[in-house]
This record gives C-alpha cells, structure tokens and sequence, in this order.
C-alpha cells in the first residue's frame, strides 16, 4: 500500500494539533492560582499593611477600642505593651496587638 501526500499530511496535521494534557492541566492549575491570589492573597495583605500601620501609629491619648470591645484612652506607650485607662483611675495593660480600632477623634470616651 502506498501512502499519499494526502495521508500523509493529514496525519502530520493530527500529530501536531492533538496537546499534551499535561500542559492543558498545568495552564489551568497557574490560572486558578492568579484568580486566588488576585480576588484573596492580595487584598489580604493589603489589609494586614494597614492594620500594622494603625497599630504601630498608637501614641498616648489615642482612644482605642480593645479586641474585648472595651473602651479606651491609651496613656503609656512601651514597646508592645499599651497602658490604657478604661475608667478614672482605672489603668490596664494590654498587648498592642488586641487593638481593634483607633477611635481618635470621637467625643471623650473617658472624662
């Protein structure tokens, strides 16, 4: 049997057009991984920057509002440890990194 040009470029044609599946799978796996990393990764660590920035912008009379919910006007700032006044006279530490909200700028919170 003899092979014609026909055939034969038909079957070079087949060869090349039929893709490895591993590529196709490999394309599809670096495409789920830019969609995770564009809609969560990247606005999570935008968030994070920003909650860093606010944490390590507190500075004495900001108001703050613990993890806890509790109310607060910051009256000594060492290091990672916030000496907060939650009443008059009533005075508490707590770790910078249980703050939850700076409130500055609202009425007093404490009188």
């Amino acid at each position: 049997m003899f092979i014609t040009e026909a055939m034969a470029a038909t079957e070079t044609a087949e060869a090349v057009t039929e893709a490895n599946p591993v590529v196709g799978l490999a394309v599809q796996l670096i495409l789920v991984f830019a969609i995770f990393y564009f809609l969560l990764i990247r606005p999570q660590k935008k968030k994070m920057e920003e909650r860093d920035k606010m944490l390590d912008a507190i500075t004495i009379k900001d108001e703050i509002i613990t993890g806890g919910g509790i109310y607060a006007k910051v009256v000594d700032v060492k290091d990672d440890i916030l000496t907060v006044e939650i009443a008059q006279g009533v005075r508490v530490k707590v770790s910078r990194s249980s703050v939850r909200e700076v409130v500055s700028g609202t009425k007093d919170i404490i009188k």
